[in-house]
């Protein structure tokens, strides 16, 4: 009897679930709605993606906190605010001060590796990641826009934590759709990283915040065959995870950093800039072909939820809070509003910016909008922009988009779900007051929990001399702050 009871006891610990590995995959510049899952109207641009969202719990109404991407991913592997993780922009922060997911996940055993925006995924480099998948098994650089290289970097992750003995934490990130897209190489090359199916002006559909035009439809044909091609990169990466026997014990997140390259959608805080088409396959818990329509979530609750996930550690400090209930096919009270923020550009521009969203309503306060000044956004070199352009010296209605895109107003409100395009501003329309107060009063309580530098600003938001002395203040520091980083390599290059 003993010899039995000793015999099951040891089937009962050879039988314990392994760690679960983690696989987040994230694509570049991609809109929610590009994504055949998430309504996209021009079939076949996903097909690879439609098909993990039949296999996932897919979340309707997650959001990035920002459209634009150092800040946006820092956010991710923080779970902190962009004013609490220092990295507000496109700049490193050498001693930020909190923990990466890296770092946590090494806490716990997991082998951590990376492929793509290596630089844009930690606050400085070199990070340390036990792997960067940058670098292909035989030595050679991976090309960015490569579909078959994300899967063997996949496979050559895996294999590496298979032979450390740990359970994995890849970060795979694709670079498309973002630009260049498909077929525009410098120099005028041919491009040799074709995707599987191209795209033609003609059948490509017009996003409802931008306009119809035949160099538009040219430029979003390359866009949707530049998602096609990420989409070829997401089946690569899945096949290789198949291959490699550990599917059934992976979760597999998939998101993207932020909206389309196109202008009012990336380096925006509008509905387009941060939906995220955010999805979750874990065997035995997520039920296929699930959408949660209930909850919102946010970029800044990933880290606490994949700590949650693998039973890791929370650390001290966090802005975001896991959602792991939900993924267990749960409810949780206080889902029901996200909150952005903007600080700068690549360019190292200011323009500052906050918000407040709900399934309803979106509040923006732009301090920076004095009717003079101009944003500096990442879409202003597009083709698209410059049909804006040309075509607002003739165009009333198209004018008036330009004055907006360029100089913006204090405070902005959008009707979300009759206007997911944000094309008419509610702030003065009588019939949505009744919004108002509670955008701003959860905008505001969300600024002192988070100890937002900005929330003096946002008190005293009528005040144009108030709102101005601010934004020169921290564009100053921001020209600053270039100035020495660029002195910095200076002194660095002579005394190498």
């Amino acid at each position: 009897m003993k010899r039995i009871l000793f015999i099951l006891l040891c089937f009962s610990v050879s039988m314990q679930a392994a760690p679960v590995n983690l696989l987040i995959i994230t694509v570049d510049d991609m809109s929610a709605d590009s994504v055949g899952a998430f309504g996209c109207k021009l079939p076949g641009t996903t097909p690879n993606i439609d098909r993990l969202a039949g296999q996932s719990l897919s979340f309707a109404h997650a959001h990035m906190t920002v459209g634009n991407c150092m800040p946006g991913r820092n956010v991710m592997f923080s779970g902190l605010i962009s004013h609490n993780n220092k990295v507000e922009g496109f700049y490193q922060v050498k001693n930020p001060g909190w923990p990466h997911l890296v770092d946590l996940m090494k806490q716990a055993g997991y082998f951590t590796g990376i492929r793509g925006k290596v630089s844009h995924s930690s606050p400085y480099q070199p990070y340390a990641w036990d792997i960067n998948l940058d670098t292909l098994p035989n030595g050679a650089n991976a090309h960015f826009k490569n579909a078959k290289s994300y899967g063997i970097s996949t496979a050559h992750g895996i294999k590496k934590a298979k032979a450390a003995g740990k359970p994995f934490c890849l970060s795979v990130n694709i670079s498309d759709p973002h630009k260049p897209f498909w077929s525009v190489v410098k120099g005028g090359a041919a491009d040799p990283h074709v995707p599987s199916r191209i795209f033609t002006a003609g059948e490509v559909p017009i996003p409802g915040f931008l306009f119809d035009d035949p160099k538009v439809r040219e430029e979003l044909a390359l866009y949707y065959s530049s998602v096609r091609r990420a989409d070829d990169c997401v089946g690569e990466i899945l096949k290789a995870l198949d291959a490699s026997g550990e599917a059934n014990n992976t979760v597999v997140m998939f998101l993207s950093d932020h909206g389309m390259p196109l202008p009012f959608a990336k380096t925006q805080l509008y509905h387009h800039s941060t939906h995220t088409p955010w999805m979750v396959r874990w065997p035995g818990v997520t039920r296929a072909g699930v959408v949660d329509g209930k909850h919102m979530i946010s970029a800044v609750d990933m880290l606490p939820t994949l700590l949650d996930i693998v039973g890791a550690k929370h650390p001290a400090r966090l802005d975001g809070r896991s959602f792991l209930a939900l993924i267990r096919g749960k409810t949780q009270a206080g889902r029901d509003h996200v909150f952005k923020e903007y600080n700068e550009n690549a360019g190292a521009s200011r323009d500052p910016m906050r918000a407040a969203q709900t399934k309803r309503y979106l509040y923006i306060f732009n301090p920076w909008s004095n009717g003079e000044r101009v944003f500096a956004t990442a879409t202003t070199g597009t083709v698209t922009y410059r049909r804006l352009v040309a075509l607002a010296k003739q165009d009333k209605r198209l004018a008036k988009r330009l004055d907006l895109y360029k100089h913006r107003v204090p405070e902005e409100l959008y009707d979300v779900t009759n206007d997911p395009d944000c094309l008419n501003n509610l702030i003065n329309h009588a019939k949505h007051q009744a919004a108002l107060p509670s955008l701003r009063s959860e905008l505001e309580g969300w600024m002192k929990r988070t100890k937002d530098p900005m929330l003096e600003v946002f008190h005293k938001r009528q005040d144009k001399t108030f709102r101005e002395a601010y934004v020169q203040k921290v564009e100053k520091e921001a020209i600053d702050r270039r100035k020495n980083r660029r002195g910095n390599r200076r002194r660095s290059s002579t005394t190498n």
